[in-house]
């Protein structure tokens, strides 16, 4: 995608992004009266999701829209549904939703992978390096991954409640550079636009302060529960994570385009990067789960930059499941650092000296050929200048 002259600070943030999460309501193109699908305005948001492919961008879609397409279909009022009823209406929902944008999104020559999650997939460890896994997968081989909630498995104890919090939970998990949130309003204000005729319009944000929660509005009012308060949220998160975020208007055609030609919009700025922010949480981790004592050359190797892979690692202490943080020592029992493991403990133990072309015939399968990867990796003199 290529800047026009006219470019706001915004547009750079974007055109910088790798990895971008763009959450879109139901309200942009399913009518909620009808449950029927705007294909036109789908069309135009998946020429704009090419785009940023041909930009060498991986993009994911949070998308918003299976309930009320669903519900339209069986007849039932989207606003005073029960639990099982919105459950069978995501149900029949989701497969149109699929559907449409496998359509979409292959006529741009772009495979469309449904991927569908709950609370339960980013809070219990193992779901959540399974759906990470998954995801990561899907960008690399150059699928558009089309995430929606479970809504027909959710129970009330284990769902988001809404896809702002889901989109912003995905960015997190894949340290993603962008989260965009397609909206029916075109960013923050200091109040009420529709009811305030003095509300200005807030382009960028770098302190999330609790005022910001009370602009945009309180429970009950026209911007709060379900909009704008749940998209500040939303931010929150994906702020801690070192990722950006927009929050701008849906109801044009191709909204993309329309955002890096200078279209309105508000920008939250996180005060660190994506790598930053995780290499900082592995780093302040305070009880790390094990300890790897690798040989020389695999400490000559960490410390230009490299993984650690399997031959290297001279010994397991600890009992640790997969994604846990653990300490890397030198031979002499001296810290290395500390990273984020692939194989569990007992993994760790059967490949350990072993050549990582290995791993396939001890385990049965491999998962990576290293046991900690580089991104997921911080030495000791990195952790001081953090």
């Amino acid at each position: 995608l290529v800047a026009p002259k006219s470019q706001v600070s915004g547009v750079k943030h974007l055109l910088d992004a790798r990895r971008v999460v763009i959450k879109i309501g139901s309200s942009l193109f399913v009518d909620q009266s009808s449950g029927t699908l705007d294909r036109a305005w789908l069309a135009a948001l998946c020429s704009d999701v090419s785009a940023m492919r041909k930009a060498g961008q991986e993009v994911v879609i949070v998308s918003s829209g299976s309930i009320a397409l669903g519900a339209g279909q069986l007849g039932l009022a989207s606003d005073r549904m029960r639990l099982e009823e919105s459950q069978a209406s995501a149900a029949v929902g989701q497969i149109q939703l699929a559907h449409a944008y496998q359509e979409e999104l292959g006529l741009k020559d772009l495979a469309a992978a449904q991927v569908l999650l709950t609370l339960d997939d980013s809070e219990n460890r193992r779901r959540y390096l399974n759906a990470e896994g998954t995801l990561l997968t899907l960008l690399s081989r150059g699928a558009i991954p089309v995430v929606n909630e479970n809504d027909t498995v959710a129970t009330e104890e284990i769902r988001y409640g809404d896809n702002d919090r889901l989109a912003a939970h995905v960015a997190q998990m894949l340290s993603a550079d962008c989260l965009i949130i397609l909206s029916d309003v075109d960013g923050l204000y200091t109040s009420d636009p529709k009811a305030d005729q003095q509300a200005r319009h807030i382009p960028e944000i770098t302190d999330l302060k609790h005022d910001y929660w009370d602009m945009a509005g309180g429970p009950g009012s026209a911007q709060g529960t379900g909009g704008m308060r749940t998209k500040l949220d939303a931010a929150r998160i994906a702020l801690g994570a070192g990722c950006r975020v927009v929050i701008t208007s849906g109801r044009v055609k191709k909204p993309i385009r329309e955002l890096l030609d200078g279209g309105r919009a508000t920008w939250f700025m996180p005060t660190s990067t994506p790598k930053a922010a995780r290499k900082q949480w592995i780093a302040g981790t305070l009880k790390p789960k094990g300890a790897l004592t690798v040989d020389d050359g695999a400490q000559r190797a960490l410390l230009s930059g490299k993984s650690l892979l399997p031959a290297g690692v001279l010994a397991v202490e600890g009992d640790f499941g997969r994604g846990e943080v653990v300490q890397i020592l030198g031979h002499d029992g001296t810290e290395l650092g500390r990273g984020l493991t692939v194989y569990t403990s007992s993994e760790t133990r059967s490949i350990a000296g072993y050549q990582s072309g290995a791993i396939n015939g001890i385990l049965g399968y491999c998962r990576r050929d290293e046991i900690i990867h580089r991104n997921d990796l911080v030495l000791t003199q990195d952790k001081i200048g953090l």
